[in-house]
């Protein structure tokens, strides 16, 4: 049996926190900056944690992440 891979876009787009928590950064961020309230690009600009549901899911794309 082969050595799994991680799945190189997943691993480029999330990071992991030191409690092992998947980080991931907001969509919507790259234009259409008229239309969004100052309220709501400032949200998009921090990070936030994966959902749990979602989590189940990239852990197995992810599968040597440290």
């Amino acid at each position: 049996m082969p050595k799994m891979k991680t799945h190189r876009g997943a691993a480029k787009r999330f990071k992991r926190t030191g409690s092992g928590k998947l980080k991931r950064d907001h969509a919507y961020t790259s234009h259409l900056f008229a239309n969004k309230s100052t309220k709501a690009k400032r949200k998009l600009r921090k990070a936030s944690l994966v959902s749990k549901g979602d989590f189940k899911r990239i852990r197995q794309i992810l599968t040597y992440m440290k």
